[in-house]
């Protein structure tokens, strides 16, 4: 469910390990960043205010996850409404090194490169947001930015897209409205 959440909400892993029961609402399909999470150097794990105001958001996720998300929270989050949404195997906050290890082993059990990182879901999520036609500007606010520069970073053309875009160009020239001529 965390990787799902990842690639379909573009969730940062510490917004991600700070939500809580109560940040979903499974009849409007979203998920509410209030927080996120923040480890100090003698490892202790505290909850702090995101990165920017832009950061406090809520984030649809499609209703094909509707089922594992309802799921997840019936199976494997913390008990009480204000219990995180993410435990270890013992109910123990989730935390990036332990994480780590599990996200090797998943990676390698589906034949994934090494070089995918956690935080590469991210950059997926936004692409496939900008593939369906996300503006930069609906980007911006699924992730949490308050410039459009640090949203950019995270739009990546794809061979379809480049497709797409030059299909619907020539049905405007088809249509007359290509301003093209003969």
């Amino acid at each position: 469910m965390l990787v799902l959440l990842a690639a379909f909400t573009t969730l940062r892993f510490g917004e991600l390990a700070a939500l809580r029961r109560r940040d979903i609402d499974l009849e409007g399909l979203t998920v509410t960043v209030r927080r996120a999470q923040a480890e100090l150097q003698d490892g202790r794990l505290f909850d702090k205010a995101p990165k920017s105001a832009a950061g406090v958001r809520s984030v649809s996720f499609p209703a094909e996850l509707l089922d594992a998300v309802t799921q997840h929270l019936e199976h494997f989050a913390a008990a009480s409404r204000d219990g995180h949404l993410f435990v270890g195997p013992q109910g123990g906050q989730l935390r990036r090194s332990n994480f780590r290890d599990d996200w090797v082993k998943a990676r390698k059990a589906a034949g994934v490169t090494d070089e995918l990182h956690f935080h590469d879901l991210r950059h997926t999520g936004n692409t496939l947001a900008s593939t369906v036609g996300a503006s930069t500007r609906e980007l911006m606010t699924r992730m949490g930015h308050s410039s459009s520069r640090a949203a950019l970073i995270y739009q990546h053309m794809t061979s379809d897209r480049d497709r797409a875009i030059a299909d619907r160009l020539g049905a405007m020239i088809r249509d007359g409205g290509g301003g093209a001529s003969g």
